[in-house]
């Protein structure tokens, strides 16, 4: 059941894309901002007592009604993990922009590609060159992929029902809101960063084997060992490096942006970054995301077997 759900997800989510800005996350990110206003004195414990009333009733409605249909019918469980993982993962998160900027660089719209990338990435890009810009949407593609397909996978066969789906989703989005401004004397999101971390030490470092499987192995972990360190944001810093060795081509370097030279460390070996490169990216995410759904049907035959 576990494959076939992600099978018919990530199927219905081609047909039917669902954006960010859905009514679910929508509720859900009102009811995080509730909370916060309520239970925001500036301390850990309040972002822990904060964080886990966030979570703890959306994971008791994924729970109980899976398992309540379950007890139904089989289907009707099976049909429970299919929205849920609907409503928490997909391709289409990224694939659509990096479509939209990989077409637009063919036919010459440097304008348009840059106006797409600002509007996924939230980053100034009017003085992007090409390269630049195909750099930066590798870049946003990897991470994206990883948020919206690996790691919301990995939780979902390691939980029961569709759990681990809606913990990863739902943390992601406490750490994005909590999280990325827990500093200085206010500690309210300190914990929502320290689960996000703690999500994600195993998929990402799976994920970023499977990379280096589906491409060039020797320096996908070459970079991985050398470079991701450099990185401000250690996960992400595994997760790109690694993709860049796979794909032989070089990610991070400076950019220019707000009229100055954003510095930023050198990932990957090989050519400069140029379209061409998207296809290989998407192509890369593909192929891992097709041997993680290998590797479960192996197990799932296996436990069947044994």
């Amino acid at each position: 059941m576990t494959l076939l759900s992600l099978i018919l997800a990530l199927a219905l989510e081609q047909l039917r894309p669902l954006g960010n800005r859905n009514r679910v996350w929508l509720l859900f990110t009102r009811y995080a901002n509730h909370l916060e206003r309520n239970l925001n004195a500036g301390f850990n414990r309040h972002g822990v007592m904060a964080w886990l009333a966030a979570m703890l009733p959306p994971l008791l409605v994924a729970l109980g009604g899976y398992y309540l249909l379950m007890a139904i019918s089989p289907v009707l469980g099976l049909a429970w993990n299919v929205l849920v993982l609907y409503l928490t993962m997909g391709f289409r998160h990224f694939s659509s922009s990096f479509s939209e900027i990989s077409l637009a660089l063919s036919e010459g719209r440097d304008f348009d590609a840059r106006q797409t990338l600002a509007h996924w990435t939230g980053q100034p890009t009017a003085e992007l060159s090409v390269n630049e810009i195909s750099r930066l949407s590798i870049e946003q593609g990897v991470v994206d992929s990883y948020r919206h397909v690996f790691g919301t996978m990995f939780w979902f066969l390691v939980l029961p029902g569709p759990a681990g789906a809606v913990l990863y989703r739902l943390s992601y989005i406490l750490h994005q809101k909590w999280g990325e401004r827990s500093s200085g004397d206010d500690l309210f999101g300190r914990f929502a960063a320290r689960a996000m971390s703690w999500l994600d030490w195993i998929p990402v470092r799976l994920t970023a084997i499977s990379f280096a499987i589906m491409g060039d192995f020797e320096d996908a972990l070459y970079c991985w060992r050398s470079q991701a360190r450099t990185w401000g944001h250690y996960a992400h810093g595994i997760l790109l490096a690694s993709a860049a060795g796979a794909l032989g081509v070089k990610l991070g370097d400076p950019v220019r942006q707000d009229y100055t030279i954003k510095f930023r460390p050198e990932l990957g070996l090989g050519e400069e970054s140029d379209p061409d490169y998207l296809k290989s990216a998407v192509g890369l995410v593909w192929r891992s995301a097709l041997l993680w759904l290998f590797v479960i049907l192996l197990i799932s035959v296996a436990a069947q077997l044994s």
